[in-house]
């Protein structure tokens, strides 16, 4: 299925970038091993590797910029010697680091860059206006950003902007939303695809749209589920996890004094309410389990949800609504999922998640994955290839399709009107 949308963000196709000077902003925050402190996973930056190329083949002079953890997310912020050495090894050619993110250093290794050279700069963290606390208690608008030190420092070294950091996109940093203020600026390769598909999930899909939404984050199921409902967007939701306990509970189901206890405690209780209405306002939208697993002895039980209350606590969907999830999403014209359908970690409770994984892989349909970990889940049981669509973004995916706007998009829009 091709990916229909209407995006205002120019391709990096439309400028010639030969002997120019490039700043690029990818997304190549990466888990970080705590033993090690070496990165653990290299997803992310094999991802930035097309765009990265394109800009080099095309004769460019160019310099990326990119982050590495937070103050939030400490143990992780780190220098980016590896993320250069693993471009180099990816791109078959040197990605040089500078340990300096946009002061003398930097702008040095950027006026001596010539075409088809490529430098990382230093961690975009280390500067104090792209730490989320700053974002969070400053709330700068792109404009005022132009006073910030990285953007008086760099800018005026650059012919173009291109920015391919769709899974950072929900953040209004200088880095993120200010160098489309002055220099001309597209979308990489990753960013355009990511938005495009997420795009085609919300505006285009292809009938019966169905959304299967799992996993512990809630607040998160709940959001998307709120906006896909409210807009028509989605013809069905299998509910999976927590969120299909909070629905059977919502109808009326007790779930057992001990897991109501755990919800309570998590105040994971509040969205009962909220799973109400959505019940009562989009009837037949919301397709909830028709049974449960839980664990035993060391064995698998499954119970019908009309034998609920038990006390136990309920670690998987049963084996008749795998069944009756699938039928829905062998039918289904569109997929997004967002979150695993069980605690699939534990042997005794993976056949939900499996099975659906496999489920969705064999569907007809458009498909989309999103999320650290749905996308850890679906590897784990099946061929990541025969999904159509695999987002790297988490937060900004969400917030996409909760329906809330997005600082970068909304930049990249604006560069997009300028002529």
């Amino acid at each position: 299925m091709e990916v229909k949308s209407t995006i205002r963000i120019r391709a990096i196709d439309e400028f010639d970038y030969n002997d120019k000077t490039v700043l690029l902003r990818p997304d190549i925050n990466s888990p970080i091993d705590p033993a090690t402190r070496k990165i653990a996973n290299y997803n992310r930056i094999k991802a930035s590797i097309p765009t990265i190329r394109d800009i080099l083949d095309k004769g460019a002079k160019l310099a990326i910029i990119a982050h590495q953890g937070d103050t939030l997310d400490y143990q992780n912020l780190i220098p980016m010697h590896e993320h250069a050495e693993k471009l180099s090894a990816y791109l078959g050619k040197e990605v040089r680091y500078i340990d300096d993110v946009c002061g003398p250093a930097a702008q040095a290794a950027v006026k001596a860059l010539k075409p088809g050279e490529a430098i990382l700069l230093g961690n975009l963290r280390y500067l104090c206006e792209e730490i989320s606390t700053f974002e969070n208690a400053v709330k700068l608008k792109a404009e005022e950003m132009l006073d910030t030190y990285l953007i008086r420092s760099l800018a005026p070294l650059f012919d173009y902007y291109v920015n391919d950091a769709f899974a950072a996109a929900h953040r209004n940093a200088p880095s993120m939303v200010a160098f489309q203020e002055l220099l001309l600026t597209a979308g990489g390769r990753q960013l355009m695809e990511e938005y495009g598909a997420l795009s085609t999930v919300m505006k285009a899909p292809r009938s019966p749209s169905v959304f299967v939404l799992g996993g512990a984050k809630i607040s998160d199921a709940f959001g998307m589920m709120k906006q896909v409902l409210q807009n028509g967007t989605a013809d069905k939701i299998l509910a999976c996890g927590i969120t299909g306990e909070i629905m059977l509970w919502a109808m009326g189901r007790q779930l057992g004094s001990k897991k109501e206890r755990f919800l309570k405690d998590k105040e994971l209780h509040l969205f009962v309410e909220p799973a109400k209405e959505y019940l009562k306002e989009y009837p037949g939208k919301i397709e909830v389990p028709v049974d449960l697993a839980y664990e035993k002895d060391g064995t698998r039980v499954e119970i019908p949800v009309e034998e609920l209350p038990r006390e136990e606590v309920y670690m998987d969907i049963g084996t008749r609504t795998i069944e009756k999830y699938r039928k829905i999403l062998n039918e289904a014209g569109t997929i997004f999922v967002n979150g695993p359908a069980g605690v699939y970690e534990n042997k005794i409770f993976e056949a939900g998640t499996k099975e659906i994984w496999n489920a969705i892989a064999e569907a007809p349909g458009y498909s989309v994955i999103g999320g650290g970990d749905t996308v850890n889940a679906a590897s784990r049981f099946i061929d990541l290839s025969r999904i159509s669509y695999v987002c790297t973004a988490g937060g900004a995916m969400v917030r996409f399709l909760s329906g809330k706007k997005l600082p970068l998009i909304e930049a990249m829009e604006k560069a997009y009107e300028k002529k």
